[in-house]
């Protein structure tokens, strides 16, 4: 049965479509908000909560995009609540939480290669980037979406969409660069030259 008619038939109440549709698209959603909060636990919260959502809001779903990104969609915006609710908080108990519970780079590095990831020194390099930098860039090169597509799911003008995908690239650009190995020079050119 091909993804249109799972559709159909989730939005008609058929419990099994929608279980086969959400099955079939969680991976490739848990790999999205890994990407975007770079922290393998509040990815797995994420996943579930945007499931959940999309449950609640199958009967939303136009068919004109495909199922995973509008579930991608659905999660921006799960992920993108959740960090306004923390902005909200006491500063002085974000800062604590955060250097108290979240992983290091080399235990999110094992976590996602155990699970089957890929780890790359671009996903480096993102970590070391902002989110509200890091999320544009990982939407447009990661998952596809357009400019305008990114400026309504995060609700934030386009212009600023261009500007923190620009600035993200130029980081990447920068990181990359940086941690670059020296080339070795060839040795057997310089001693043929000296004979």
């Amino acid at each position: 049965m091909d993804e249109q008619d799972l559709v159909k038939r989730a939005k008609g109440g058929d419990t099994k479509s929608l279980s086969e549709l959400l099955s079939a698209n969680y991976s490739f959603l848990l790999k999205y908000l890994a990407k975007v909060t770079m922290n393998p636990n509040a990815a797995e919260d994420l996943a579930q909560e945007t499931m959940l959502k999309a449950v609640d809001r199958i009967r939303q779903f136009d068919g004109r995009a495909k199922f995973s990104s509008w579930l991608i969609a659905v999660a921006t915006r799960v992920y993108l609540d959740a960090q306004r609710r923390k902005k909200r908080e006491w500063i002085w108990l974000e800062k604590e939480k955060r250097r108290m519970s979240e992983p290091s780079p080399e235990s999110m590095k094992w976590r996602l290669t155990a699970a089957g990831g890929e780890w790359s020194d671009v996903l480096d390099a993102l970590s070391r980037m902002p989110e509200e930098t890091r999320m544009p860039v990982v939407l447009k090169h990661y998952y596809g979406f357009t400019q305008r597509e990114i400026a309504d799911m995060m609700d934030i003008p386009e212009g600023t969409v261009k500007s923190r995908i620009h600035a993200g690239l130029s980081h990447l650009r920068k990181e990359l660069t940086l941690h670059e190995p020296e080339k070795e020079p060839d040795i057997r050119l310089r001693d043929a030259k000296s004979r």
